[in-house]
């Protein structure tokens, strides 16, 4: 149809004002105007018949799609048009299609036009009002159009600065708020759970304080693509501020598969990263909480993973917790420790024990590691794994291993002979400027041979500056001391320290030897690989957490140089060193079960344990990854199967194994999982919405045990007890 035969229908359809209708005599003129502003490009016009096809296009319109108008009339407007597939519903718009088909008029409706060879979207603001004849039959559409491409894309790119972190191009603290707030509305209602982790980087501030903040932001963009390529298609990561990342994980409530996960993103994000020629090492702490267990609602559920982040970085750093009920007074007690840990050594609170290294060969002793203890006056000893870390983060350590290296050399210079002393250097003492003052200061102190004193280093000391770590080291082993490789192989390990740093001795982690000895662990093979290339690097060899007979066996025929561990002796006082050393018993033999088996941790606390319908109250004497030992209910037979109940709605499934009297060891169904510290926890738990259904109200899991069998039977009956329940505590005393 031409523009002329257009105006035509438009001037059947005009409405009059008044008593004067509009004259035809004006048509030219309204020709013109149509004419000036098609060819402005302020917008177009178009029209179809009572089918939808095209009777008319504005010829920039089709210009626009790389045609011309002649070839589009008779083309179904509709057919234009690329369906708009919205990941967002509540932002979706009634499509154009259903609207021509209901008749209705509609305005500024955004759809994507179908540019025919264009890899380009372009999106049309599109107008229309259904048109009626006199017989008020349909009679097509008249309508406008614009091209609004480039205020689409403005607008997009302003909703993702809104919603996205410039630096990482990760989602940011708005959108991970929103999304975690939707995704547990969403999943309350569904009965589905949600896992929220918290990642805090450790050391990044000394590789910004090192390198310079451009080198921050760097290394923030290399995290923030190696966790979207570990974790990408699990869940959304978003940057939520300085360092600190959050992850989304729905559908996640296996502890199991969540801390292998952690403990994957931990390991990715420890390995070294090369920013501008620069080698930067940093590692990552990290907290896990999982709705609807830790938090029904988006704080809670964050304050439950900053909990369990908070305790992660508390143990020590490159390691994850989950939440439990108990974090909240570890919280407290961590603050009171750091408070305390200030006058601790003014009031000379804090000592040194000594491990005894042993040769692999004689078994005779050759080295002693000085291990800090604090006897607390009101909270006895404390570990520290406990105040380490905090000494660490107030700036306390400096100090502390000032002392802890002045009286270790103090007290190894009354040892007889030859005898070493290894004292541990935390990488912020290290990286002080001063450090080897420190050491030359207390050797002076002491009269102490430098040769006899061992500084064992971590590999963090090389996250820092790399100069400034190659020029201490060499001040150091020009004062003559000896330095060690601590905990080789947990994270950071790379050749390149052992090419560039004059060590002399390389430790082997204990985690390494822990399961060497076990069928299709292949702990045993690195240990084999550590201990060649120590050789051939002419550095001795010790290997750490030796407590098997087995173990023993195989870390020796491996060839390691030096042992240490339980099997041999714990850390002892100054007071012992000398008493044996003087006494020349300078052998030590080996001391320990025979065959490695998972670690079985000693406790104490009531559990419930359940039997058919009934439960019963007993003792949980030790735990391990596959099994425990109970006291409290007699003469259980073997075979028989259990339910303890471990609390915080932890139910674990067990078979009695070994009963004697009222003790009973047990084997689980599913072996235990870490909860990332020294602890154990199950791989699920109840779920709080089976709870609700239980007539409990809706919420996170409550501390402590659930009444949810009360020993009666469905008619409201007691339950008969099977076995005898003894009071253990009464027994005790």
């Amino acid at each position: 149809m031409s523009k002329r035969g257009f105006l035509s229908r438009l001037n059947a359809v005009s409405h009059v004002r008044g008593s004067k209708q509009v004259a035809r005599i004006d048509n030219a003129q309204r020709l013109e105007l149509l004419d000036n502003f098609e060819n402005l490009d302020l917008g177009w016009f178009w029209a179809t018949d009572d089918g939808g096809r095209l009777i008319y296009l504005s010829e920039s319109a089709a210009s626009a799609l790389g045609q011309t108008s002649s070839t589009l009339i008779g083309e179904i407007l509709t057919g234009l048009f690329i369906p708009d597939k919205s990941d967002d519903p509540e932002k979706a718009e009634r499509p154009l299609p259903f609207l021509m088909s209901a008749r209705n008029s509609f305005a500024d409706l955004s759809a994507r036009v179908h540019v025919p060879n264009s890899s380009t979207e372009a999106w049309w603001s599109i107008s229309g009002k259904p048109q009626f004849d006199e017989a008020g039959n349909f009679a097509g559409y008249r309508g406008g159009a614009k091209d609004i491409t480039s205020a689409r894309e403005r607008n997009r790119d302003a909703s993702r600065l809104a919603q996205y972190d410039v630096l990482t191009g990760l989602a940011n603290r708005h959108r991970m708020e929103k999304r975690l707030t939707a995704t547990l509305t969403a999943y309350k209602v569904a009965k589905r759970s949600c896992a929220l982790m918290m990642l805090d980087l450790d050391r990044f501030k000394q590789v910004n304080d090192t390198l310079g903040h451009p080198a921050g932001d760097e290394l923030l963009k290399q995290v923030a693509q190696r966790l979207t390529s570990l974790l990408g298609e699990a869940g959304e990561i978003g940057r939520i501020g300085g360092d600190e990342f959050q992850v989304l994980l729905p559908d996640m409530d296996d502890r199991g598969k969540l801390g292998e996960l952690a403990q994957r993103v931990i390991q990715m994000v420890s390995q070294p990263y090369s920013i501008d020629g620069s080698r930067a090492i940093i590692g990552t702490s990290i907290g896990i909480a999982i709705a609807p267990y830790d938090g029904i609602e988006p704080g809670e559920l964050i304050s439950s993973a900053d909990l369990a982040l908070y305790a992660a970085k508390g143990g020590g750093r490159g390691q994850f917790r989950f939440y439990s009920s108990d974090l909240k007074d570890g919280a407290k007690m961590r603050k009171q420790i750091e408070e305390d840990l200030r006058d601790a050594l003014q009031q000379d609170q804090l000592e040194l024990h000594y491990q005894p290294i042993i040769c692999a060969k004689n078994r005779t002793v050759r080295c002693f590691e000085a291990l800090m203890r604090w006897n607390h006056p009101e909270r006895g000893w404390i570990s520290p794994s406990q105040f380490i870390s905090i000494a660490e983060e107030t700036g306390i350590i400096s100090d502390i291993g000032e002392w802890a290296i002045l009286r270790a050399c103090r007290d190894a210079a009354t040892w007889p002979g030859e005898m070493r002393v290894a004292v541990n250097v935390s990488a912020v003492q290290f990286a002080n400027e001063e450090f080897d003052k420190v050491v030359e200061l207390a050797l002076a102190a002491t009269n102490f041979d430098p040769n006899r004193l061992e500084l064992e280093i971590t590999e963090s000391v090389f996250m820092s500056d790399p100069f400034a770590t190659n020029r201490m080291f060499k001040r150091l082993k020009k004062i003559g001391v000896r330095l060690a490789l601590d905990d080789f192989g947990t994270g950071y390990s790379s050749l390149g320290y052992l090419r560039d740093a004059p060590f002399d001795k390389i430790k082997i982690d204990q985690s390494f030897v822990r399961g060497s000895t076990e069928a299709g662990n292949n702990n045993s093979a690195i240990i084999t690989a550590i201990i060649s290339l120590a050789a051939a690097l002419g550095m001795e060899t010790v290997a750490e957490g030796v407590e098997a007979l087995d173990e023993l066996n195989l870390v020796t025929e491996r060839g390691a140089d030096l042992i240490q561990g339980f099997i041999f002796a714990r850390a002892m006082n100054q007071v012992d060193i000398l008493e044996r050393l003087e006494s020349g018993r300078l052998k030590f033999d080996p001391v320990g079960p025979a065959k490695h088996r998972s670690d079985r941790r000693t406790v104490f606390r009531k559990i419930g344990v359940i039997h058919e319908d009934h439960r019963y109250e007993a003792v949980l004497r030790n735990l391990s990854r596959t099994g425990a030992m109970i006291e409290g209910i007699l003469n259980i037979p073997e075979s028989t199967k259990l339910v303890l109940d471990l609390g915080e709605g932890q139910l674990a499934v067990a078979v009695v194994r070994r009963s004697d009297d009222a003790t009973q060891g047990l084997e689980f169904e599913a072996p235990l999982v870490s909860d990332g510290a020294d602890g154990l926890c199950t791989r699920h738990r109840i779920s709080p919405y089976a709870l609700a259904a239980a007539g409990m109200p809706l919420g996170a899991l409550p501390p402590g045990h659930y009444p949810l069998i009360k020993n009666q039977n469905a008619d409201g009956t007691p339950t008969l007890p099977q076995f005898m329940q003894i009071d253990m505590s009464a027994k005790s005393s």
